[in-house]
């Protein structure tokens, strides 16, 4: 009668544990817990568009990785846990080749002297265990060369040499670089130039058509970014009139001289410019930039 109750109790058990097996599906919370790869996030920002990869971060711990733990020549999640994403908000070219805005799993095949970059639409995914079956959804496939690194521990994704490195135009590119164990590679990234202008002409637009009464600044700072990247010239010179309608001073009316000159009208530019320093001179402001233009161009006007 005992082995009898102890079979029957051990039957009933069995039968709990299955059922709340079954059952776990609908009453299971999301928990999360410490991982042995972190996740991590690292985004940049170059001109207006902004660049995410979040990723995890596994650690060498003494292990063989290239060709072992990382095989070469299969579809590898390049990360840990989850499939590496990288995400644009603008259309970027990779390499030279043009990649619409989204959000974009990152796979590679690792080679010994070559390695593939993938970028998928499908990004929701459990490392590279069934890519197979979202092959399909490639968009881009470049080819890359690794290099040797010094030694870093823990998988490593970052921005660097970003170009140009000019006091005079912001940086347009950058290298997106993975560094892990004793190896690195990376491609590059370029923001087209016209897809940073039409956002700001386009915030420009935006913020002048509902302009405080008082506000004369705003047209002179989207005059002066078209007139320096040669962008917007039909809306640059309505802009600084509007500013000059606000209020005359030596900001936009230089900035009026500056735009003259730009279209050969010299004569135009130097009284504007004179008109300038006086109003500058007279608020204590340094207008020196302004006068030594004034003497270029009268040189220029003596030389004709």
């Amino acid at each position: 009668m005992r082995r009898f109750r102890i079979a029957l109790w051990g039957g009933l058990l069995g039968g709990f544990l299955g059922w709340l097996g079954t059952a776990s599906g609908a009453w299971a919370q999301q928990l999360e817990f410490p991982r042995l790869s972190p996740k991590a996030t690292v985004s940049q920002t170059i001109g207006l568009t902004t660049i995410t990869i979040t990723y995890s971060r596994p650690g060498v711990r003494g292990r063989t990785i290239w060709g072992d733990l990382v095989p070469y020549g299969q579809v590898w999640r390049t990360g840990a846990n989850e499939a590496t994403t990288i995400e644009f908000t603008d259309d970027v070219l990779v390499e030279g080749h043009r990649l619409p805005a989204g959000k974009y799993s990152l796979f590679t095949i690792p080679g010994e002297k070559e390695w593939t970059v993938i970028f998928n639409r499908e990004w929701n995914l459990w490392g590279a265990f069934t890519y197979d079956q979202v092959k399909d959804k490639e968009v881009l496939r470049i080819q890359v060369r690794p290099q040797p690194a010094e030694y870093t521990e823990w998988l490593r994704f970052s921005f660097e040499d970003m170009t140009p490195a000019s006091l005079q135009a912001p940086p347009d590119a950058a290298r997106v670089v993975l560094q892990w164990e004793r190896l690195r590679v990376g491609f590059t990234v370029q923001v087209e130039p016209q897809t940073t202008h039409a956002k700001v002409l386009a915030q420009c637009r935006s913020a002048i058509a509902s302009l405080k009464a008082d506000d004369w600044q705003t047209p002179v700072r989207c005059a002066n970014y078209g007139l320096q990247n040669d962008v917007g010239t039909d809306e640059v010179a309505q802009w600084i009139e509007k500013s000059i309608a606000i209020q005359e001073n030596a900001s936009n009316l230089g900035l009026k001289a500056r735009w003259l000159a730009r279209a050969g009208r010299i004569d135009e530019a130097i009284r504007v410019a004179e008109r300038a320093i006086q109003l500058g001179k007279a608020r204590n402001q340094d207008v020196s930039a302004l006068e030594k233009l004034v003497t270029e161009w009268k040189s220029r006007q003596g030389s004709k």
